[in-house]
């Protein structure tokens, strides 16, 4: 049942829908005076630091169960927007089928954070250090907007600056993963995710790339996806880059394209601690890095 719960370290009056629909009436009736939460570790830092103001009403989710869990659904992984990092990261079946975003939710925070914070806040505040592996994974946002829910590309999404607005009555519900069931295409998979910070997990990342392709029989690249992006930059793919390493030679001269490439092509936010050529220079150095990786170990397969 619905009702009103006061905070102690809070002037905040909390709302406990029952239901996704009767959480978007409540955004609806408070407007911009309100805010969804779950987990709420970014928000509670948000508020502490003075970036922004603890709102009038918190609209909380966390006894709505339809947004937790993972799930196969018609073709698609379902993980739900309130489904912790730390589920995330031990689910037996998403480590096989998306090892980039178990390892990904590994990199994120510390443990006790782990355990709170849900993937859709990560996803929400749209530099969260997962976005660079749903991008190339082709994740579908599932948006809840009023009775109706709406698909939506999380690139599409992020297309358009991602962060939804305090007035936007919409909320995430699950985010899908397609399960690829054709026959498995010759060659050798790869897939690489990193995560550079100035220390461990608990400051904003400096860069985070995600890389995934195959090398055919023939030696060369196929269906190359790489993203990147930082605690200041809201993450991106790079289609040009992708389509100039598409059916190249896996050797180093690829590496050297793609470090090329993402220097020209990807434009970070500077800070007062990593300027934005330092940033650039980072995220071409790790992305390189991975896919001279990946040609090593496809090497050493063929040796072997």
């Amino acid at each position: 049942m619905s009702g009103t719960v006061g905070m102690p370290a809070s002037t905040s009056t909390v709302w406990h829908p029952r239901d996704a629909s009767e959480a978007c009436r409540l955004k609806k009736r408070f407007g911009s005076g309100a805010v969804y939460t779950a987990g709420g570790t970014l928000l509670r830092t948000q508020w502490e630091a003075g970036q922004r103001p603890e709102p009038a009403h918190l609209i909380d989710l966390s006894g709505i169960p339809e947004m937790r869990g993972i799930r196969t659904e018609g073709g698609e992984l379902a993980i739900g927007a309130l489904t912790t990092l730390a589920v995330c990261r031990r689910d037996p079946y998403l480590q096989a089928r998306f090892p980039l975003l178990a390892e990904a939710a590994r990199a994120i925070a510390a443990p006790s954070i782990r355990n709170l914070a849900t993937i859709g806040g990560n996803i929400l505040s749209a530099v969260g250090d997962s976005l660079p592996v749903f991008l190339v994974y082709k994740a579908r946002l599932i948006w809840r907007e009023g009775e109706a829910e709406r698909a939506e590309d999380a690139e599409d999404w992020l297309e358009r600056g991602g962060e939804e607005t305090e007035a936007s009555v919409r909320l995430l519900l699950q985010i899908r993963l397609p399960l690829d069931d054709s026959p498995e295409k010759a060659g050798r998979t790869f897939g690489f995710y990193g995560k550079i910070g100035r220390r461990e997990a608990f400051v904003p990342s400096l860069v985070t790339t995600a890389l995934t392709g195959r090398i055919a029989p023939d030696g060369q690249l196929r269906g190359v996806r790489l993203a990147a992006g930082d605690g200041k930059t809201v993450p991106r793919r790079f289609p040009l880059t992708e389509s100039r390493l598409e059916g190249a030679a896996a050797d180093d001269g690829a590496v050297r394209l793609l470090h090329r490439l993402l220097l020209e092509q990807y434009k970070p936010a500077p800070d007062p601690f990593a300027t934005a050529e330092y940033r650039k220079l980072t995220a071409a150095n790790l992305a390189a890095s991975h896919l001279w990786q990946a040609i090593r170990e496809n090497a050493g397969r063929g040796e072997g």
